[in-house]
């Protein structure tokens, strides 16, 4: 490559006759270095206008040709070799220049030099690292004006010969600078998107800087990179607030939620996996779920790319931590929780038991506090009973755990006393939630022989007849009753069993266990409602159309299809509701109120009376909130 010399040109060419070689190039920028290296006032006027036209040259804000282009590339790879002639003082205009170039606006042979150029100065002790480290930071993302045509196929190929050109520098550098990491760990942080940043800008963001966990880089960034990650998915989805969800009620294809009537009108031969037909996606006009669905499409796909290159379980430990240290606790997150569950979907037998592991081990901990413990069991029979990935056995193997726990609760009861629900919170959430992940598990428990076994000795009779604690009156209606009703067909109970004539959506005593902040009605799990992430959720999730209940297909012949099961009775004395023994479930006017209700969260009105046909079979409501209930 060369540029022919004008006259007056600097001379920092290459090769023959009127053209110079690299030495030669070199040679003239050491000599014009050296001729502004001292106080402005003794610097000739020649070799200022040499300086200030290699200024020209290494131009940030200029357009540039091919001609000029090439330029600035020979000039860079003469200004490397040359490092340790630039000076801060006395070089200040040409640093800055040099570290305002964009490497989205050239070439392959410019970006090549600029990076070399860059490496080179990182490497000089004590000088440039900082300004280094910062503009190749600076360059995780393109020109304001380049972010509109970003998708165009010229610009996704640049975008992937740009993002790894910087990981490649980045790598370089943290090699030969021991410092380095440290310091682009701040520098990564403090230039992390906010969640009021356009979303072009924070997808191209978390995009870059997600690729160098892939790097060794990754070893000490990993955990800092993921954290801050979830920090910001968990601003975006905050801010969804639940002012915007109810408008879905009032203003149709605000919040597209009828993934469940989409599987009905579908049928059984529904692809799994293909996206519900929504009208522009979820939260129509609102910019943080437009946000957060982008983001949420570049984490899952870095996801699955640690887990095809046998990366996975290091990736999980830390959003394990990150989870259990800050997403826990956060009440009202809608849609970042699913990171844990589409991690888990990628390697079941590792991440997905440690996870369930994970939340058990909390919600049994006595070192935790109650609403840690019953979120975290929240979490868990959200998890269970939803994740088709999840094995029956892990199912069962959990849910006695659970169980164990409530059973050994009791025994430390008394059996006389009034019905308290704050005091014994921690102890409802768990009974409802081993009532939860059996509406939707206990039929394929009972597929599978042993497995039947270990539940129909679940000492679950003795814990729901407490005299004192009585559960079935304290949990969610709409949970008691399916997990009544299925327990009724498997006859997991010989004896009658309590009919619940409330109608109402929930209880006195559910809101006194959930508190102010309603974790009776938390459900984190919840069907899915971002639209273009979807896909990764999607192939994994359990929708309670696709249940198979213990009542499935029951007709006069078959209804009792688990006579032949050893089904344990409640205790004798054990009262239960022996005021409705009446009511018994073999009654007609019987349940159906079952998990219509179930799994969402309500609207403010709850007091209204639901119509009930035991013969009808339960559905879900076509339209599911997002879990997470507002402060009343």
């Amino acid at each position: 490559m060369g540029v022919e010399l004008a006259s007056n040109d600097l001379p920092i060419f290459e090769v023959e006759d009127c053209y110079l070689s690299d030495s030669e190039a070199f040679a003239s920028v050491i000599h014009v270095l050296d001729g502004v290296r001292m106080a402005s006032v003794l610097v000739a006027q020649s070799d200022r206008d040499q300086y200030d036209y290699l200024l020209s040259i290494v131009d940030p804000g200029k357009r540039m040709g091919p001609d000029e282009e090439a330029l600035l590339a020979t000039a860079l790879k003469a200004l490397s070799g040359a490092v340790s002639k630039i000076d801060i003082v006395y070089h200040g205009s040409l640093i800055s220049n040099i570290f305002g170039l964009c490497l989205w606006n050239y070439g392959l042979d410019a970006r090549n030099a600029l990076l070399e150029l860059i490496t080179s100065l990182a490497a000089v002790p004590d000088k440039f690292l900082d300004g280094c480290l910062r503009m190749l930071v600076n360059n995780f993302l393109p020109p304001r004006r380049l972010r509109e045509s970003i998708s165009q196929s010229r610009w996704i190929t640049r975008k992937k010969e740009v993002h790894s050109e910087l990981h490649m520098a980045l790598h370089y550098i943290t090699d030969v600078v021991p410092l380095a990491p440290m310091k682009l760990k701040s520098i990564i942080e403090k230039r992390m998107p906010r969640c009021t940043d356009p979303k072009d800008m924070i997808v191209l963001y978390v995009e870059c800087m997600l690729g160098l966990e892939n790097d060794e880089i990754g070893e000490f960034l990993g955990s800092t990179l993921l954290a801050k990650l979830v920090d910001l998915l968990t601003d975006l989805d905050v801010n969804i607030t639940w002012e915007d969800i109810l408008q879905e009620e009032h203003n149709k294809g605000i919040f597209e939620m009828e993934l469940e009537e989409w599987e009905d009108n579908m049928g059984t031969d529904a692809e799994v996996g293909v996206k519900p037909p929504m009208e522009n996606g979820v939260l129509k006009g609102n910019a943080f779920a437009d946000k957060l669905d982008g983001l949420m499409v570049i984490v899952c796909e870095h996801l699955k790319s640690r887990a095809e290159n046998g990366h996975l379980l290091k990736v999980f430990e830390a959003l394990s931590e990150i989870f259990r240290r800050a997403m826990l606790k956060l009440h009202k997150s809608k849609f970042a929780q699913f990171l844990m569950f589409y991690a888990c979907s990628l390697d079941p037998d590792i991440c997905g038991l440690k996870f369930a592991v994970l939340l058990t081990d909390i919600f049994v901990s006595k070192n935790e506090d109650p609403d840690s413990r019953m979120k975290a069991v929240a979490y868990l029979a959200s998890y269970l009973a939803r994740a088709k990935f999840v094995s029956s056995s892990m199912v069962a193997s959990i849910l006695k755990r659970l169980v164990d726990w409530c059973f050994e609760y009791c025994q430390f009861q008394d059996n006389q006393g009034k019905i308290n629900p704050q005091a014994h919170r921690v102890f409802y959430s768990g009974c409802q939630a081993a009532m939860y992940i059996l509406c939707f598990r206990m039929r394929s428990i009972l597929d599978v022989p042993h497995l039947k076994h270990l539940l129909f000795h679940m000492p679950l009779g003795s814990i729901l007849c407490h005299p004192t604690l009585d559960p079935l009156k304290v949990c969610l209606p709409s949970i008691v009753q399916e997990f009544l009703r299925q327990a009724k067909a498997a006859r997991l109970f010989k004896t009658s069993v309590p009919y619940l004539y409330d109608y109402s959506l929930e209880s006195e005593f559910s809101k006194a266990f959930g508190g102010i902040e309603r974790l009776d009605m938390f459900f984190p799990f919840d069907p899915y409602l971002l639209k273009e992430s979807d896909r990764f959720m999607r192939p994994n999730f359990e929708f309670w159309s696709m249940v198979k209940t213990t009542y499935s297909n029951c007709n006069s012949e078959d209804e009792y299809e688990f006579d032949d099961l050893d089904a344990p009775d409640f205790p004798e004395n054990a009262g239960i509701y022996e005021e409705h023994d009446d009511l018994d479930l073999d009654n007609g006017d019987d349940l159906e109120y079952s998990l219509n209700k179930m799994s969402i969260t309500p609207k403010p009105a709850f007091q209204h009376p639901i119509n009930t046909n035991f013969h009808q079979p339960a559905r879900m409501p076509a339209r599911i909130r997002p879990s997470v209930s507002p402060t009343w």
